[in-house]
């Protein structure tokens, strides 16, 4: 009980440090922003990052206050990113379909809705669908400097992608 009765403290605290940094928040002249759903552009995805048909929907952008951006991209069957780094990092979170995703020098593995991949700082890797299901998951990536979140490398080969 006295470890519920700890915990249950510790909760009510940061909710209310929580609500007293929004307060500041307020008082400075920061708000919330709502981006509604169809308000952003779909891209396609160029020749020059991807093999096959990806369409990128953003989510949000960096700004002054976050570092991080976020976006939804979906991959056709068979379609892949190429090799990349980022120099933050990334989290993917795998919302449809069935992927895959692989590490340099290390086997390709399978993803699916409910799965984070976490693609560490500066390890080289690629992700996109299976040879016959769509994939999407969202991307989240943090700018090291400004606009710099990937550094984009050479494509995936038939028979990287394929090696299973």
């Amino acid at each position: 009980m006295k470890h519920l009765v700890t915990c249950m403290f510790l909760s009510l605290s940061a909710v209310l440090s929580f609500g007293a940094g929004l307060a500041c928040a307020a008082e400075e002249g920061r708000a919330q922003s709502i981006i509604r759903n169809g308000e952003q552009a779909s891209v396609r995805g160029s020749e020059q990052f991807f093999t096959g048909s990806v369409r990128i929907d953003p989510l949000y952008m960096a700004d002054n206050d976050m570092r991080s951006s976020g976006g939804s991209v979906t991959f056709e069957p068979g379609a892949r990113s190429h090799w990349h780094i980022h120099p933050v990092g990334q989290a993917l979170i795998v919302t449809a379909g069935v992927g895959l995703t692989q590490e340099w020098g290390k086997p390709v593995q399978e993803i699916r809705p409910g799965d984070v991949v976490i693609c560490p700082v500066g390890v080289k890797h690629w992700h996109g669908a299976a040879p016959n299901s769509s994939m999407t998951h969202i991307s989240i990536c943090e700018e090291k400097e400004p606009g710099k979140v990937v550094e984009w490398l050479e494509k995936v080969t038939d028979e990287q992608y394929n090696a299973r």
